[in-house]
């Protein structure tokens, strides 16, 4: 796994980036999520929910994408890691802690 991002500089959301990033996606698109959840608590009609799955898939990618800007070097290490050792954090902690050194969790 050489990048996170595509040639065009777009996020290629991977499992193994996804699980890097979780805890920047828990608190940066929280109130997306929570938006999303809550609608389809209300409705399980899926329609009735696309516009706020837009609105956290635009969060997430948006994320990612300030993520590998500003601190690309740890994020596509944590990342390759992860993708390496098939999403075990165990197994990556030395590049998970190089990763949020670089890119602290803050709201």
């Amino acid at each position: 796994m050489a990048s996170t991002v595509d040639a065009a500089g777009e996020p290629i959301p991977t499992s193994s980036v996804l699980m890097a990033a979780s805890k920047h996606i828990a608190v940066k698109c929280r109130s997306e999520n929570v938006d999303f959840i809550n609608c389809k608590k209300k409705d399980p009609n899926p329609e009735k929910c696309l516009d706020k799955g837009r609105q956290v898939t635009r969060c997430v990618l948006n994320l990612l994408k300030e993520l590998h800007q500003k601190c690309p070097k740890e994020m596509d290490a944590y990342a390759g890691c992860m993708y390496y050792y098939t999403n075990e954090f165990d197994l990556c902690r030395k590049e998970q802690q190089a990763f949020e050194s670089a890119c602290p969790v803050s709201e």
